[in-house]
């Protein structure tokens, strides 16, 4: 199993002069650490308007300044959004980062998920996944050698020879961002890697593990031609300390990363997520209402996830592992999670835990490879019962309106 860790840039309310400058060094000096201490990838998000939520509209900015300061970490898109990006800038962006990081580059991609984000870009909802499908068979030509040019249904580009060119040839390892679990699926079947951006359990895991590796193996249909990525990754929630009851303590970002995904989710305000008018609402605000009206939900909130002591955390890897998940991302850069803490968790982790699980990576690609030859066939589990994002420990919020959002 590999690990990496996972970047939104969350800046909770109320803001200060230097807070996000602040935020960003710590977040390079977080990555600078993960790299020296053996973390196999460190992932970094767009998003764009979220308050709160994430500062982070400029990946390619970020993962430059994180390539010189970093050796053998692969860095990772976790996602560029091929809705609000031209195809022939994500080629240039992504070959540029890919020289200047010696190769490194993972190329995550995913279509954005709300009005507030997709909006001011004029893209609807409703086309997203179709300007992402052909988004990609423009940008995957910009990566080879000479000109090309692409007609397709939402980008028509001129013959250009895209400049420059990647070091991984033919282009660096392909992802989808899975924000619905039936994604996971369609992963497979488009044969790129699967960010799972949910937060399931060991037998849900095994569940999508089964259905991602089936749809790879069996219906693959590439979108055009490319080379496959067969790698399955799941976002945890991340605290490790020497006790149980420190690491709670000290992963209050935990929840409240939560309450902010079913705060603005489609059963609260609408099927297009839109958010509230810009500086209307006080998200961390709502969230210390929240907290303190919901004692016992909270606590349930942080005993779930890859949050407590090493042996706790150990104990939930080995599920995870037996499912034959390729990779762990751990999210603990949520909320006013400290600077200090969370160098501590990655320090202790890949201390006390990462390499266990770290040294049983040829194991697993054995078995990879064998699935993938056909050599071992994985039974077809039905994943009806797992189709919830969030698992019951998670935070819930009554279903409630919001005034401002678009329906």
């Amino acid at each position: 199993m590999k690990f990496g860790i996972f970047y939104e840039l969350q800046l909770p309310r109320p803001w200060a002069p230097g807070d996000e400058q602040r935020l960003f060094n710590n977040a390079l000096d977080q990555m600078a650490l993960a790299d020296g201490l053996g973390y196999d990838y460190a992932w970094e998000v767009e998003h764009h308007f979220l308050e709160e939520y994430s500062h982070c509209p400029s990946p390619e900015v970020f993962l430059g300044a994180a390539s010189q300061r970093t050796k053998n970490i692969r860095l990772g898109h976790g996602i560029i959004q091929l809705t609000t990006n031209h195809p022939a800038r994500v080629a240039e962006r992504v070959a540029s980062l890919d020289l200047l990081s010696d190769g490194r580059v993972e190329l995550g991609m995913g279509e954005g998920g709300s009005v507030t984000e997709l909006g001011p870009f004029d893209r609807p909802l409703e086309t997203k996944r179709a300007v992402w499908e052909d988004a990609v068979k423009a940008i995957i030509p910009m990566f080879r050698d000479g000109g090309c040019e692409y007609h397709g249904e939402y980008f028509d580009f001129p013959l250009r020879n895209v400049l420059p060119k990647p070091k991984q040839k033919p282009h660096p390892p392909l992802w989808v961002a899975c924000s619905q679990l039936d994604t996971i699926e369609m992963a497979g079947r488009r044969g790129m890697g699967a960010l799972g951006f949910q937060f399931i359990s060991g037998a849900a895991a095994q569940a999508w593990v089964h259905s991602y590796y089936n749809s790879f193996t069996k219906r693959l249909d590439k979108l055009t031609e490319y080379r496959t990525n067969p790698n399955m990754a799941l976002v945890s929630y991340f605290m490790c300390a020497e006790t149980d009851a420190e690491a709670r303590r000290r992963a209050d970002g935990i929840p409240f990363f939560q309450f902010a995904l079913k705060f603005y989710s489609a059963d609260r305000i609408g099927k297009q997520r839109d958010r509230p008018p810009p500086g209307s609402v006080d998200l961390w605000a709502e969230y210390e209402r929240w907290k303190a009206e919901n004692p016992d939900a909270l606590e349930r909130a942080l005993s779930g996830g890859l949050i407590g002591s090493p042996e706790t955390i150990r104990n939930r890897l080995h599920k995870y592992a037996s499912s034959h998940v390729d990779q762990i991302i751990l999210l603990n850069q949520a909320g006013k999670n400290t600077h200090a803490h969370i160098c501590e968790s990655l320090e202790l982790f890949a201390k006390e835990v990462m390499p266990e699980f770290q040294a049983m990576e040829p194991e697993h690609q054995a078995w990879k490879q064998k699935v993938l030859a056909g050599a071992i066939e994985l039974d077809e589990i039905d994943t009806t019962p797992y189709k919830s994002r969030y698992s019951q420990n998670s935070v819930q919020l009554d279903t409630i309106r919001d005034a401002n959002a678009a329906d």
